[in-house]
């Protein structure tokens, strides 16, 4: 079959390849503008390329149901929508259902715990970087981007101090994929069964003993019905909700950093901007976001038929909107293959859109701006070993593995 490597060839797109984890741009270019609702046949699933065609499926939540999982690998098991069904978690759920625990796990999310998160991010990404202090080397992603995104949601959450890095390796696990293989590894399955008994156990512990993280007040969450009852989270929906969190809190601003260094050591004029103005931070957070998305796409499955671009996505099939591909959609951003990080335009999606917009995305924009203004603040001559970056071979997450740099 045709590689993924651009050109002229048949064009194949196979997040399956080691094309996706690593360099997956010049076939996004190829699938906006050659085939914008595409179809693999080995594979049998269909993608959206186009920034607005991504808006659209998110928004289409008759067509495209989320009940079935978010990976590829999900969405073509029928076991795994039997086991979403019996349990349940919010970023595969759809109305009413989705509107109700939304509704539920708001109430752990009010501005004055929203601004309460500013100093523990400070405090555990000042402890990361005080440790590296006179190293000459170090890792960004081993040292700094992998470790402190789990401590951070975790104290939010209220996990014990000793087990969080061990929730980090869990969650790692679980993503990881094969080049080629369409099925999640036996390893992938194993940290996924540990993970998720850990924090069905704490949970059953926190409600039997309370405290004062984020479990406690999902816990205790609770909303008036019309009839004048009120409605409470089970122990399985808090369960999944927290470890949502935890995984997506970590994994997600683990590759933001990660990303934004290696891209930074790529374009230094925009590193000098970012210096000379701290004003442009929070834009260029958002920058790195939109270049290279941590997650690069998001699974739907289609249950009615709907027509894009003259192609027909029958009911009954997995539907990617490539995020990453969107991300870079001359349609929809001018240059966008110009890292720019005082960029105007329209909000990347890489935290989704509609009604699984990322709960979280508060917390990891603000993580994101302390790391980099942290640690370029500490060390402004930082040199990134463009050589020794290794990339993560995940589900639907990109990002390095390894980013060796020197003070």
């Amino acid at each position: 079959m045709a590689t993924e490597s651009g050109g002229t060839g048949p064009l194949e797109f196979d997040p399956y390849s080691e094309t996706f984890f690593e360099d997956p741009w010049s076939t996004y270019r190829r699938l906006r503008d050659e085939a914008p609702v595409y179809h693999h046949p080995e594979l049998d699933f269909y993608a959206v390329s186009r920034y607005e065609d991504c808006v659209e499926v998110h928004r289409d939540v008759a067509a495209y149901t989320s009940t079935r999982g978010v990976t590829l690998d999900q969405l073509r098991s029928a076991a795994f929508g039997r086991v979403v069904e019996a349990t349940g978690s919010i970023i595969m759920m759809d109305p009413p259902d989705h509107e109700r625990l939304r509704r539920l796990v708001s109430r752990a999310f009010t501005p004055r715990r929203v601004a309460d998160w500013g100093p523990a991010v400070e405090r555990v990404v000042g402890g990361f970087l005080d440790r590296l202090q006179g190293s000459g080397s170090f890792d960004v992603v081993l040292d700094l981007a992998g470790p402190f995104p789990v401590e951070v949601v975790s104290e939010i959450l209220g996990v014990p101090a000793a087990d969080r890095q061990q929730l980090r390796h869990w969650v790692d696990g679980l993503l990881e994929r094969e080049v080629g293989n369409p099925f999640p590894p036996a390893s992938a399955v194993e940290s996924a069964l540990a993970f998720f008994t850990y924090v069905e156990a704490l949970v059953v512990e926190r409600r039997a003993r309370p405290a004062d993280g984020m479990i406690d007040h999902l816990l205790a969450a609770e909303v008036d019905r019309e009839d004048g009852t009120t409605e409470r989270l089970t122990d399985t929906e808090v369960t999944y909700f927290v470890a949502l969190l935890a995984a997506a809190g970590a994994e997600t601003v683990t590759k933001l950093v990660g990303n934004g260094v290696v891209t930074f050591a790529e374009y230094p004029g925009e590193l000098t901007r970012l210096r000379r103005d701290p004003d442009l931070l929070a834009p260029a957070v958002e920058e790195v976001l939109r270049w290279r998305a941590p997650s690069q796409y998001q699974g739907r499955f289609s249950v009615e038929e709907r027509t894009l671009h003259g192609v027909t996505i029958p009911a009954g099939h997995p539907v990617l909107i490539v995020t990453g591909a969107a991300n870079r959609d001359p349609r929809a951003y001018d240059e966008p293959d110009r890292f720019d990080i005082s960029r105007t335009g329209p909000v990347p999606i890489s935290f989704g859109h509609g009604i699984h917009y990322c709960i979280g995305a508060h917390l990891a924009r603000l993580e994101g701006q302390v790391a980099f203004r942290e640690l370029y603040r500490r060390w402004p001559d930082l040199e990134v070993d463009l050589d020794g970056i290794r990339y993560v071979h995940m589900s639907n997450v990109a990002g390095p593995s390894e980013v060796p740099v020197t003070t």
